[in-house]
């Protein structure tokens, strides 16, 4: 379980999260609405620890493994996108490559592509990174604009994870100011000058 609690944060003089407090639970899956600029990516990289809180706090369970894909993915650009995931998912030992080719295929990404992905499309970029943020079998998901690029057909195969994430008990948290009509949220929330509201 995630709990947030009065999380606040400033860069400079402009306050940008004033008092966020959230709950997700497992099985959950939650939309955070939002203008650009709200601070939506800013609470997901408070939580993954990329950035520090000026007050507040983050609490997880024991045990919890967070995944998450926040704004424009980065990678090693020359590399395939095999080689890339594989080189994430053994940081923390976690890689399992039958997994990760399933991931690919099924957005129809070849495992055995040799393409640089710098030669990636962005929505091709976009789906790499949404495998990276679920391929190590994460228990709390964190997704930043996760459907940015994504052409209709791949918008399917990503409504398919998330079915399967959210029978898995799987936690997944998505930020966008798009609303896609098929996504049927436990939870919506819209970041409004620097608060969290129920909608």
């Amino acid at each position: 379980m995630l709990k947030i609690t009065g999380i606040k944060k400033s860069f400079g003089r402009k306050s940008v999260l004033k008092n966020v407090s959230m709950i997700a639970k497992p099985g959950q899956l939650i939309h955070i609405s939002g203008i650009n600029g709200s601070g939506k990516s800013t609470i997901f990289k408070i939580v993954t620890g990329l950035l520090e809180a000026d007050s507040g706090k983050v609490e997880l369970d024991h045990g919890d493994v967070i995944g998450a894909l926040i704004e424009n993915p980065s990678f090693l650009e020359y590399e395939s996108a095999m080689t890339n995931l594989h080189f994430l998912a053994n940081l923390n030992h976690r890689y399992n490559e039958k997994r990760v080719r399933n991931l690919l295929q099924q957005f129809e990404l070849d495992p055995d592509d040799s393409q640089a992905i710098a030669k990636y499309s962005v929505g091709m970029r976009q789906k790499v990174g949404i495998i990276q943020a679920v391929m190590e079998e994460q228990n709390i998901i964190l997704l930043d604009e996760p459907t940015r690029g994504i052409d209709q057909e791949s918008i399917g195969q990503f409504l398919t994870l998330l079915n399967r994430l959210k029978q898995e008990n799987k936690t997944v948290i998505i930020a966008s100011h798009d609303q896609i009509d098929e996504i049927n949220y436990d939870q919506g929330l819209t970041l409004q000058n620097g608060i969290l509201l129920n909608e």
